[in-house]
């Protein structure tokens, strides 16, 4: 088993050695050679590229739990696709809540329209902060070809005390679109209407890749993946 907090930059870039060749079901395989379930934390936000990386961990470790970050602030048509997904893959969802009155403040403040990055903090980043410890790596759905700074990323990093996992850094735009199509996995009833990239209602527009995220805000990311 690895050990994560004993991860050297030289044991880093042996993993990331041995995992770059791999096909992301190769991947994944691989982890739970290395990891126990009870360690692994998933999380999933189920946007609009989500079904993808659920549908491959379900095929290879179907009784993996799910973590959704419950921020108060999700669309209506995202809470319907989390419960097609759900019916559809048999997941074991759990959701993360922020601290009750710290996201009635962000309610009554409308924070996301002053300082967006802790109305983040608060609503996402917190929540998940308190449940860290309990893991050893966290697996995540980020793809090098959604914007520049995830181009930058490897199948493992380290993230605090925890490995950070992406298994499909690497899937291109086309074979995303090939993948849900092969599976005939259903695409988020907002992706139709122009939405590529789905967070909390109040901050996102419709937009292609990740631009329709925090619009007029030099903000790219949550804050979760920094």
């Amino acid at each position: 088993m690895v050990e994560p907090t004993a991860i050297s930059p030289t044991r880093l870039a042996a993993l990331n050695d041995r995992f770059a060749p791999l096909s992301p079901e190769e991947r994944i395989r691989a982890l739970y050679a290395d990891f126990p379930k009870e360690k692994v934390l998933f999380t999933s936000s189920f946007g609009t590229t989500a079904a993808v990386l659920l549908h491959m961990f379900t095929r290879i470790e179907p009784n993996q739990p799910i973590h959704f970050i419950d921020t108060t602030y999700h669309f209506a048509e995202t809470w319907a696709y989390r419960k097609k997904l759900t019916d559809l893959l048999h997941l074991q969802v759990i959701d993360v809540l922020p601290a009750d009155w710290k996201n009635k403040f962000t309610q009554e403040d409308q924070t996301w329209t002053k300082d967006p990055d802790l109305c983040c903090s608060i609503n996402k980043v917190e929540p998940l902060d308190r449940i860290k410890p309990d893991f050893d790596v966290w697996v995540s759905g980020l793809m090098a070809y959604q914007n520049i700074e995830r181009k930058r990323r490897n199948v493992f990093e380290k993230s605090g005390n925890l490995l950070k996992f992406h298994p499909i850094i690497d899937m291109t735009e086309s074979q995303m679109n090939d993948y849900f199509a092969t599976n005939q996995l259903p695409q988020h009833p907002m992706q139709r209407l122009g939405y590529d990239s789905i967070g909390c209602a109040q901050c996102t527009v419709k937009g292609k890749g990740r631009s329709g995220r925090w619009l007029g805000k030099s903000k790219t990311e949550c804050g979760l993946h920094l």
